[in-house]
């Protein structure tokens, strides 16, 4: 009966502290972002490795590291089901009423990634010009004032100049030979009108001919400088109207939204969009710069995709925290601010590519 007393009053003493030891134990959460967070061949590297390892060493923090989908571990965040996220997480007033936010670390721009044009599709884009509707109007146009006054000149030469212009429907191609000739400037002198009204017309052709088609050669070389910069976009705001691509859950993602982008796709990750991009099956993919121009180089099947020299939407990463836990933001922060101050953190920062803001 003493014994069962003992064991009894010992278990009640150390199974507080044996709680409290569990509950120590920080679950971290991560979604692999390269080169913030790389995974290969089951290996944990990145940035923010580093920056995590080096803090919780310092602070001697037990902790234990779950993969999880980037949006599934933003929810489990703000419900409290893990401690802490060490993705790069963009600090935003939205963010911040449901998790904490360490100091930031590094400061970036959103940015777009599109597919290069190949030597083929630029020829094609070039010849369809040609085939805009308002180029076949004006086309249409040019054909009706050719046949008019070819028709008009040959009705007054038909009978003074019948070898030039002769009689029935061979004349009438005759005046439009001559028409198109004599606007062309091409000048061959096989037909020319001798009657005064013949003349009259021939100035007619001449003036209205010269003043169609300084137009018409505008309305051409506008088209295809149109079309060459809704291919060289270098505005977001270009995007508007196109098929864009970004992650699910991102501040990338609320920022389309807020700007009116009205054929946006989500995705899980940066990956399955670039993918997409690459078979075109959307126009751009927009996210944080240095995760796409990080993806685009590491990886040789997405050469034919390239970076646009176009940044906006500032953005700062931090470590997320479960909301109220300020005590350990306030550490992890601190520890954060010391880390960046030294060399190491430049280092660490030019092996990957990176360099401050």
């Amino acid at each position: 009966m003493k014994r069962l007393l003992i064991s009894v009053c010992l278990f009640i003493l150390y199974a507080p502290l044996n709680a409290r030891e569990t509950s120590d134990t920080l679950v971290v959460a991560y979604a692999p972002a390269p080169p913030f967070i790389v995974q290969e061949d089951g290996l944990l590297e990145g940035i923010n490795i580093w920056l995590w390892n080096r803090v919780a060493q310092d602070l001697d923090l037990e902790y234990q590291l779950v993969q999880m989908p980037f949006s599934g571990m933003l929810d489990s965040l703000r419900s409290g089901r893990i401690d802490v996220c060490i993705n790069p997480l963009t600090i935003s007033g939205s963010r911040s009423k449901e998790m904490e936010f360490t100091h930031s670390f590094f400061a970036s721009h959103s940015t777009i990634a599109v597919a290069q044009e190949s030597s083929m599709q630029k020829i094609k884009l070039f010849f369809s010009s040609f085939f805009h509707v308002n180029f076949l109007r004006g086309f249409l146009l040019l054909l009706v004032i050719l046949l008019f006054f070819g028709s008009l000149t040959w009705f007054f030469e038909r009978k003074a100049n019948p070898e030039h212009f002769r009689q029935g429907h061979k004349g009438i191609w005759d005046g439009l030979w001559w028409s198109m000739v004599t606007l062309s400037t091409v000048g061959y002198g096989d037909k020319a009108p001798k009657t005064r009204m013949g003349k009259i017309a021939a100035i007619g052709l001449m003036l209205s001919g010269l003043l169609f088609v300084s137009g018409l050669t505008a309305s051409i070389a506008s088209s295809l400088t149109v079309n060459q910069l809704n291919n060289e976009s270098s505005d977001f705001n270009a995007f508007k109207e196109r098929k864009v691509g970004t992650v699910q859950s991102s501040e990338a993602s609320d920022f389309l939204r807020t700007h009116f982008f009205k054929k946006v796709t989500e995705y899980p990750s940066v990956p399955p969009g670039l993918n997409d991009l690459k078979k075109r099956k959307i126009d751009a993919f927009i996210y944080d710069e240095p995760i796409l121009q990080y993806r685009i180089k590491k990886d040789s099947t997405l050469t034919d995709l390239e970076v646009l020299p176009i940044k906006f939407d500032v953005q700062f990463y931090a470590f997320g925290i479960k909301k109220d836990n300020v005590e350990l933001e306030q550490m992890i922060s601190q520890r954060i601010l010391e880390i960046m101050e030294t060399q190491e953190w430049q280092v660490v920062l030019s092996e990957f590519g990176l360099s401050e803001l």
